[in-house]
């Protein structure tokens, strides 16, 4: 016989069908992926930025350091915090996540040394590695199979909506007050959160049977010894090499070369039909909008347009947009020619991504794709661990020094198209055949 609180639920249908606890989850995230993005929006702008500009003016080096810890980081807690979470309970996981995330921002935005900076950072990637899988482990646990599918879906739906929103709406106002403001505003959204789980947040039921932390060490032992998978993991990272330069050359590139005055121009013409003398800028933060924009308008079209194809050709021409995307940036530092370029960076992005996971399924053992699956996010954590500090070293040397950023991008460009070899290599000399 069904459980009286399941009946209730499958009795509705869409929207209605989802619990509270959903709700307030997805609140959650949307406030916690919107301060996380408003801040990397800008961070490594505003970290190399001089004191004299608002900034803290640190090496871009030094940046790249930062980078390549606190967003691996992001990627492998998860791991050991959705063990936690079952032990010890979601809303104990979620009141130090939320904490740690509060203080790691009002930290950073009072701090102006290297080393404490580094720290802060720190802190709030830790709460945020802990949030990370409460979330979707609530839905999973808040939904059946008769609306999983639209639950994740308004999931996904919600970290692109405040990916989009808080760079756009509140960072540059913020910004032109103080850029510590920055930091504060996401302090404020990730602190509020508490209240949230103090007072609305329901512990979900708890499975009877947990997995033991030594068993995820065991699991993360199991799968890397699988060359075959870690190759595999190894080699899609190499799109993610150039998915983080988003969040760090780019921005330099903008703010070094780019004169967004054509932008501008068409932006404010249009906004004089609903007020008068506009004055609004592209700057840093809009390139995450760009990107969080584009997924929100063509994801649903994209994923609908290659589901047809097989999983390997769509994330080969997925990466070879995504190639061509940057590639573009070596042509011309004219402002449109620079969006092009993301928007086509973008939909590479949302067209290879999604069938990634299919491809996973196809490659690992039969017995074990669940796990498999589950540790398909290291792609995250050597993408953005060699990313950060190769992008600023790069950056430095071609550009700063050797005055040629078109060089950069080619150099950039040349990753993706060794990755798309790769991948093309590995399906035909490594793949488990079906």
């Amino acid at each position: 016989m069904m459980p009286n609180s399941l009946k209730k639920q499958s009795d509705k249908s869409g929207f209605r069908s989802f619990p509270r606890n959903f709700w307030t989850v997805i609140v959650m995230e949307f406030f916690e992926r919107g301060s996380y993005y408003g801040v990397m929006s800008v961070l490594s702008v505003y970290l190399i930025l001089s004191p004299q500009d608002g900034g803290l003016g640190f090496s871009k080096e030094n940046v790249g350091i930062i980078k390549s810890t606190i967003t691996p980081l992001l990627y492998l807690l998860p791991i050991l915090a959705g063990a936690i979470a079952d032990r010890f309970g979601y809303r104990r996981v979620l009141m130090y996540a939320f904490t740690l995330m509060s203080a790691g921002y009002l930290f950073t935005s009072m701090s102006t040394s290297y080393s404490i900076v580094f720290l802060s950072l720190l802190i709030m990637a830790v709460g945020a590695g802990l949030f990370k899988p409460i979330i979707s482990g609530t839905i999973a646990r808040v939904t059946d199979e008769g609306n999983s599918s639209l639950g994740f879906g308004v999931y996904y739906w919600s970290i692109n909506l405040g990916a989009f929103l808080f760079p756009l709406v509140l960072v540059p106002v913020l910004k032109d007050i103080s850029w510590s403001y920055i930091f504060i505003m996401a302090a404020i959204g990730t602190g509020a959160m508490l209240f949230l789980n103090i007072f609305v947040f329901k512990e979900p039921a708890r499975n009877e049977t947990f997995k033991p932390l030594s068993q995820v060490f065991k699991d993360i032992l199991l799968v890397l010894k699988d060359y075959r998978f870690v190759l595999m993991i190894v080699i899609y990272s190499g799109f993610w090499i150039l998915y983080f330069q988003m969040f760090d050359t780019v921005l330099w590139y903008l703010k070094d070369y780019v004169d967004m005055t054509p932008v501008n121009n068409v932006v404010n013409r249009f906004l004089t039909l609903f007020v008068d003398n506009p004055s609004w800028e592209f700057d840093s933060e809009h390139v995450t909008v760009i990107n969080a924009g584009a997924i929100i308008a063509l994801q649903l079209l994209i994923s609908s347009f290659v589901k047809k194809f097989s999983a390997l050709k769509t994330m080969v021409a997925g990466i070879a947009l995504g190639t061509i995307g940057m590639g573009i940036l070596a042509i011309s530092s004219y402002a449109w020619i620079f969006i092009l370029g993301m928007v086509i960076f973008s939909i590479g992005e949302m067209t290879a991504h999604p069938k990634f996971i299919s491809y996973i399924g196809l490659v690992a053992p039969d017995d074990k794709k669940a796990l498999y699956l589950g540790y398909s996010f290291l792609y995250g954590v050597i993408g953005s661990g060699i990313g950060g500090i190769l992008g600023a070293l790069l950056y430095v040397y071609f550009v700063d020094t050797l005055n040629q950023p078109g060089v950069l991008w080619l150099v950039f460009s040349m990753i993706g198209v060794m990755t798309i070899t790769g991948l093309i290599l590995y399906n035909k000399f490594l793949a488990p055949k079906s």
